[in-house]
């Protein structure tokens, strides 16, 4: 028993002269190690952003008067500004008149294909023709029932656009801009209209809340409450002024929500020395 505890005691006498004789040491190297893995602030390095825009008319910017693409370069100058931001590239493939089946045709063509392999975020604006599609077909005899019919092709074709792009590019942050009733101000009497756009817009962001990467960007009350005429001479497109707001109010979705949740991936720094 005695020659147990004589090693045993000496240890306990080593153990707490070496930890004695400097007791700074530990807690300094606890100090540079904090220091060295501190978290490095996303807008430390800058980076640039390329944005595929896709969908109708309101992309490809019917009814902007400088035929620059609608609502892109008001974001553009917009996005450019934010910290963190050096340039912003916008591939812009809106075409007037498209529903929903015929962007989900053309995201599977290998022009598309390649362009949102690359991007950091795919915007759309695509829902409004369909809309219009229901009034064409049934112009002489509308009915409530005809939008509530169609809006359940819609919701499918919706998630079949999301999961066409989600394929190409799973890290891909996806914007769907919502619809807007361009009747309001002209027929403020047909006040169905208002409630189909809404219930449609209901249905985007059913859609969208399946997508951890997905946003929804409203934009319905931007023209209907309001006294500014927002409409291009044809009542139905934005004007330059409605592009803008269009854009201010992306660009408050995206640097609030879309941009931090891109930087959440810090980059990696190595601090070894080779």
């Amino acid at each position: 028993m005695k020659k147990f505890f004589t090693p045993l005691i000496l240890s306990v006498v080593l153990l707490c002269s070496c930890s004695s004789s400097n007791p700074l040491v530990l807690h300094q190297e606890k100090k540079v190690a904090a220091q060295v893995f501190a978290q490095i602030p996303a807008d430390f390095y800058p980076r640039k952003l390329t944005i595929v825009s896709a969908g109708d008319s309101l992309t490809q910017g019917v009814g902007d008067s400088t035929d620059q693409g609608g609502y892109l370069p008001y974001l553009k100058t917009m996005l450019e500004k934010e910290k963190g931001i050096t340039e912003v590239d916008f591939d812009n493939f809106g075409v007037t008149g498209n529903r929903t089946t015929q962007l989900l045709k053309r995201l599977k063509t290998p022009e598309m294909k390649e362009v949102l392999q690359k991007a950091d975020m795919v915007i759309l604006t695509i829902g409004g023709n369909d809309i219009m599609k229901v009034v064409k077909d049934n112009i002489s005899n509308l009915q409530v029932s005809d939008f509530i019919k169609e809006k359940e092709s819609y919701r499918n074709h919706l998630s079949q656009i999301m999961e066409a792009i989600v394929q190409e590019n799973p890290n891909a942050s996806i914007v769907l801009v919502g619809l807007y009733n361009p009747f309001s101000k002209w027929f403020s009497d047909i006040k169905e209209m208002d409630e189909i756009v809404a219930d449609w817009n209901q249905v985007g962001q059913s859609v969208i809340t399946n997508y951890p990467n997905a946003y929804f960007v409203e934009i319905e009350d931007v023209f209907l409450n309001t006294t500014e005429d927002l409409l291009f001479t044809d009542h139905f497109h934005p004007n330059d002024k409605g592009y803008e707001l269009i854009a201010e109010r992306l660009n408050e979705t995206l640097s609030e929500r879309v941009i931090p949740d891109l930087e959440k991936n810090p980059y990696t720094v190595s601090t070894e020395e080779n």
